[in-house]
């Protein structure tokens, strides 16, 4: 009788698996764009990504998440009255869970990748200028792999909470894995096991990630020297 609620909630796991990724995708562009933003040296660019990171780092996830998704909704309804239309939008519960996520986690992206810059020599890029690399090119070939080694322990560490963050999205009614959980719990009264399965599913999410992730920053290492400790 229960593999039936199993069952199902491994359908929403798939869920929960590509609102993970494409949140992950919109919180690497953002966080890029945030970084050189604040490194630009451009006031305007860099207050307006600091306003981002600190709203955002500062208004807990929750409140956006149903802030986009309610009042988004509200607001887009709104300015197609004022246009004359008759016709009314309800936002995606999916794309507004992963608009949202992507948007929360750019922000700490942004940090993430500003501090890898940062970490490397500023005399690499210099000489790519000098031998007339463009600036595209020169991130391209000289910053961006080198930023991937220095951000790799904040990347990890964003991303395994942004994967647990998906869990916010059962709120505006999406069915990944905890919705169906939940109603899997409210249906059998029995919660300690179907709570007890999706968060064993969020464990051997961020175990996988953990490994893939430890691979890549030992790959990314190759021939630097580490410190003796």
């Amino acid at each position: 009788m229960l593999s039936g609620y199993f069952d199902s909630i491994l359908q929403g796991a798939l869920l929960t698996v590509g609102v993970s990724l494409a949140a992950l995708l919109v919180a690497i562009v953002l966080g890029l764009l945030g970084a050189v933003a604040k490194l630009s040296g451009r006031r305007p660019l860099v207050a307006l990504a600091t306003l981002y990171t600190t709203l955002v780092r500062g208004i807990p996830e929750l409140v956006l998440m149903l802030l986009i998704f309610y009042g988004g909704t509200i607001g887009l309804n709104h300015l197609l009255a004022a246009a004359g239309s008759k016709s009314s939008v309800d936002i995606n519960p999916f794309l507004a869970g992963v608009l949202t996520i992507g948007f929360i986690y750019g922000a700490y992206m942004t940090e993430t990748f500003r501090g890898a810059i940062l970490s490397i020599p500023k005399g690499q890029m210099e000489a790519a200028w000098a031998f007339g690399m463009g600036p595209l090119r020169t991130f391209l070939r000289i910053t961006a792999p080198q930023m991937v080694r220095y951000a790799l322990p904040g990347f990890t560490n964003n991303w395994l909470v942004l994967i647990k963050a998906t869990a916010l999205v059962s709120l505006i009614g999406l069915k990944e894995m905890t919705y169906l959980a939940k109603q899997a719990s409210a249906a059998t009264r029995e919660p300690f096991t179907f709570f007890l399965f999706a968060a064993a599913l969020f464990l051997i999410y961020t175990s996988v990630s953990l490994w893939a992730l430890r691979w890549l920053e030992r790959r990314f290492s190759l021939g630097v020297k580490r410190a003796r400790t």
